[in-house]
């Protein structure tokens, strides 16, 4: 899926959507006829996954068939996570997929990504350019996403060495978080200083780290862009780091995962209903993945929109299928978006009652 558009093009952010239906085609197909195909595709022994043609007779219905459209999969149950972290990464592998290159997760999805992200930019006019990566690579996926994104439109990608998994063993041991911290903003000032990069991608968590050690604000380094995931800031947090640190910089964030990909920013335009306080939403593309704010003593009752709530998602796509996992945040529910015709997320922060995956670290 490669753009034959200009990196400096500049689209309407009213008429984003159509845009990414251009870029996507897939985007066009509604939820209900996507989910029918991706039950095809995961229980036929052609082309399924031995992970879910080996519990397909347990299941006590039949995926094909009655499974009819997205409300159908509630069939499954919740997800349980444990299934996925005992289960070989061979296991996941659609056998529609033998002959292809082996990789979890990224198999269909880090060229959608691409190319999603890519006219967002495009919207802000900010698409071009070299790219500063403080975060995750190597097996992360969000590193092959940003090196995607780079080679897009022919840019560089200026790495450091981030490993999350290392800051969180340190936190679960009562260490603190600051000498890793400190570790990663001394490789990327000088990365800052030298290359000069246009966009900046990191976390909101190492953005607020980041800023109170700058000598002079971030504009003056080159940077055009704030691009963040994962972990949250407070909300008086953003307030100081748009006041104090990001003149002259546009921040633009995303809320998602490795499962469930990226989703998009709506920011506080005419249209836009948004809680009090609340600068932006968060709204997934359909139909590779859909999230749904239910409430926390009933997962199979969506909330109202406006209602706080726990994020349960899914996840359709050729090679991964997750039906109704429990994520490790609440939210509050919104409705669609002027530039996003389906709901979305908001004010999203940890869920406490999950102690399992309660440690955030700096990703």
């Amino acid at each position: 899926m490669t753009s034959t558009a200009p990196a400096t093009a500049r689209r309407d952010p009213a008429t984003l959507h159509a845009a990414l239906r251009e870029r996507v085609p897939e985007l066009g197909i509604d939820l209900d006829t996507w989910t029918r195909r991706m039950m095809r595709w995961h229980f036929s022994p052609e082309t399924g996954s031995d992970f879910w043609l080996a519990r397909r007779d347990t299941l006590g219905f039949e995926p094909i068939g009655d499974v009819d459209g997205f409300a159908a999969l509630r069939l499954f149950g919740l997800f349980d996570k444990a299934e996925l972290r005992a289960a070989h990464p061979r296991e996941l592998l659609p056998r529609g997929y033998r002959g292809r290159p082996f990789r979890v997760v990224n198999v269909t999805r880090l060229a959608y990504d691409v190319e999603i992200y890519r006219t967002v930019l495009e919207a802000r006019g900010l698409a071009g350019g070299d790219i500063l990566a403080m975060t995750p690579m190597g097996p992360h996926a969000y590193g092959h996403f940003v090196e995607g994104l780079a080679d897009s439109w022919h840019g560089a990608v200026h790495a450091i060495d981030f490993d999350p998994r290392w800051v969180k063993t340190a936190l679960r041991s009562g260490a603190g978080a600051e000498p890793y911290t400190e570790h990663l903003i001394a490789q990327t000032l000088p990365l800052l200083i030298g290359e000069r990069p246009g966009l900046l991608f990191t976390t909101p968590r190492l953005l607020v780290e980041l800023a109170m050690r700058l000598p002079r604000p971030l504009h003056t380094y080159g940077v055009r862009a704030v691009c963040t995931g994962g972990t949250s800031c407070t909300p008086a947090e953003a307030q100081f780091l748009r006041a104090e640190h990001l003149q002259g910089v546009r921040w633009i964030d995303t809320y998602g995962n490795t499962l469930v990909g990226h989703a998009l920013q709506g920011d506080a335009v005419p249209g836009a209903v948004l809680p009090p306080d609340v600068t932006h939403s968060y709204h997934l593309p359909p139909p590779f993945a859909a999230m749904t704010v239910v409430d926390p003593d009933d997962p199979w009752r969506e909330a109202a929109v406006g209602e706080r709530g726990r994020v349960r998602v899914t996840t359709l796509l050729e090679d991964l299928f997750l039906p109704n996992l429990l994520e490790r945040d609440s939210a509050v529910r919104t409705g669609p978006h002027p530039w996003f015709p389906w709901d979305g997320v908001a004010a999203v922060r940890p869920y406490e009652d999950d102690p399992e995956d309660a440690v955030e670290g700096v990703y």
